[in-house]
């Protein structure tokens, strides 16, 4: 995809930009109101984040019949898009230990029945801990998902967690203990 000399320079003006505290939305914003380039401008944040060319190039091509709903002068409602389609998310990489936790969350999600899209943003960043607060709050609804193996994948996903020195982990036990509790009912009756 051959997008012309200007994403270069674009995204070293994005790097410098993002190096300042701006998202990438804020970054996105600026630059395609002033160049018009949209889809450069996306390639070029993409980029400066740390994005592989591969996987910008694929983002590009979801987001770009997205355009066509935005007119020039609305570059800010298009970012706004763009954040909730997470475009200018960096995947973390996880290790072994971490990946286990993903997967336990995971499956958590699919037994809950799925889980509200904002938290896949949440799942590429490896916000793990953020996930397993979040979902320690789940109250099921009759009929609604698997309890028994939702409550199962919290609680061990919850033991993995509060193995770890976290900043958050008084609360990691706490909802540890919500998870014990609600599989220990689950599995009474």
């Amino acid at each position: 995809m051959s997008h012309g000399e200007g994403e270069g320079a674009l995204a070293l003006e994005a790097q410098e930009m993002l190096a300042a505290g701006q998202s990438g939305e804020e970054v996105f914003a600026v630059l395609a109101a002033r160049t018009g380039k949209w889809g450069v401008c996306v390639l070029a944040v993409c980029l400066a984040l740390g994005v592989s060319r591969t996987d910008a190039e694929a983002r590009l091509r979801e987001v770009e019949p997205l355009f066509s709903d935005f007119a020039v002068g609305e570059e800010e409602d298009l970012a706004f898009v763009l954040r909730f389609g997470h475009v200018f998310v960096v995947d973390r990489v996880l290790e072994e230990h971490e990946e286990r936790i993903r997967d336990l969350l995971g499956t958590a999600a699919g037994a809950r029945g799925g889980f509200p899209g904002g938290l896949l943003g949440w799942f590429r960043t490896g916000e793990l801990t953020k996930i397993f607060l979040y979902f320690a709050r789940t109250r099921f609804r009759d009929g609604r998902g698997s309890p028994h193996d939702f409550w199962a994948a919290m609680t061990a996903a919850g033991e993995l967690l509060a193995g770890q020195d976290c900043p958050d982990g008084e609360e990691v036990t706490a909802g540890l203990e919500r998870c014990r509790t609600q599989a220990a009912a689950i599995s009474a009756r």
